[in-house]
């Protein structure tokens, strides 16, 4: 090829990234503006798998994790389980009876503030893991998440995301522990520490693996799936208590592209407006993409 071809194809290339890094800075601009206009506080971590495209806002700040905690959790569930320690198809008894990390004391879990109140009917008999796992995930089910954190150790998942240098998110307990909360003892999350979180997943896991479709069947759909095209698969966690609503995932497009979109949000005033929010976010991501 002449040295001016070469120049003209380099011209064509330049302009055509120069296009797109323009239309990803507009896109950033409109999601900030969107936000604006809903009282409270948001995070943002998107990554286009294919080619490594990227939109951050406040990507290292901390939020609450709520229930996007459970993620890290079932990462560890299949490590132990490769490790040998356990088989996922292994039962352990269903149990509501918890110690606290502050003072070992005793707690349990109220069937009224959980999401899953099918499982307290099973209290005293045996489940197995994956199906444990399953309910934690797809039903955020906090009694299964407390049982499966008594199984694994809080300790050992945080050894696991730092072993795969996973970092910014802090797992340190079950959940409704009121003693530690009360003492600020809180799992806590980054957009870009969940990022690292998915993007492992989306690079590790065979389309066909259990862990991908137990996300896959989320139950949850409110937010990243809910405006997007009904060819779409989205294999995601999402997570709320007062104030906070959170949806973390991997988008697959119909073309086999995919990517990584972790929403986070705090100080919201009314949840309902937090959700249409972050659902119209996820709407702008994808319509970016196509």
């Amino acid at each position: 090829m002449k040295k001016s071809a070469f120049i003209t194809f380099g011209l064509f290339l330049f302009t055509i990234m120069n296009i797109s890094g323009q239309k990803n800075i507009r896109l950033k601009e409109q999601i900030i503006e969107l936000m604006a206009k809903t009282e409270g506080h948001f995070g943002l971590a998107f990554k286009n798998l294919d080619n490594n495209d990227t939109i951050f806002i406040n990507p290292h700040e901390y939020f609450h994790a709520a229930s996007t905690m459970k993620t890290p959790v079932m990462l560890e569930i299949f490590n132990q389980e490769k490790q040998g320690k356990f088989k996922i198809t292994d039962s352990i008894f269903v149990k509501n009876e918890f110690e606290s990390i502050v003072d070992k004391s005793r707690y349990s879990l109220s069937i009224n503030d959980d999401s899953d109140d099918i499982l307290y009917q099973k209290i005293g008999q045996k489940m197995t893991i994956q199906d444990l796992t399953y309910e934690m995930m797809t039903k955020s089910s906090n009694l299964s998440t407390n049982i499966l954190i008594d199984k694994v150790g809080a300790e050992n998942v945080m050894k696991l995301l730092a072993s795969l240098n996973i970092k910014e998110n802090i797992v340190l307990r079950g959940v409704e522990d009121q003693k530690a909360f009360d003492a600020g003892l809180n799992n806590r999350t980054t957009p870009f520490g969940l990022m690292q979180i998915f993007e492992h997943i989306a690079l590790t896991q065979p389309n066909n693996s259990l862990m991908l479709n137990i996300l896959l069947d989320q139950k949850f759909n409110e937010i990243i799936p809910a405006q997007l095209s009904k060819n779409v698969k989205v294999a995601h966690k999402t997570g709320s208590i007062t104030g906070v609503q959170h949806d973390s995932g991997i988008v697959y497009l119909a073309d086999g592209r995919k990517y990584v979109l972790i929403l986070l949000s705090k100080n919201l005033k009314n949840a309902n407006d937090g959700v249409k929010t972050l659902a119209q976010i996820s709407k702008m991501i994808y319509d970016y993409l196509n």
